[in-house]
């Protein structure tokens, strides 16, 4: 199989950091690369769990949970009450 060659940008101190962790349990940075991307390829997602900030993951729980409420009931919210809500969670 053919290898060939990645460059990638990364913070000095970060690739310090990585470099001794990989050091402290043996390996190299192109193996723990090879890693990263060997399960990527077999789990098609990334490794790890990415996430938004919490004030968005807040503001989108708030915005599922009001969908199941309109969902569940006949009441209707004026525009007014729907920014006023917003302002309150995002505020």
């Amino acid at each position: 199989m053919e290898s060939i060659n990645i460059n990638v940008r990364v913070d000095a101190d970060d690739k310090k950091g990585f470099e001794q962790f990989c050091n402290n349990v043996g390996m190299n940075v192109s193996t723990a690369i090879n890693m990263f991307i060997k399960a990527v390829l077999r789990e098609q997602r990334l490794p790890f769990e990415v996430k938004t900030n919490a004030c968005s993951e807040k503001v989108y729980e708030k915005l599922r949970e009001a969908e199941l409420e309109m969902n569940s009931t006949l009441k209707r919210y004026s525009k007014e009450e729907i920014l006023d809500s917003i302002n309150k969670i995002i505020g």
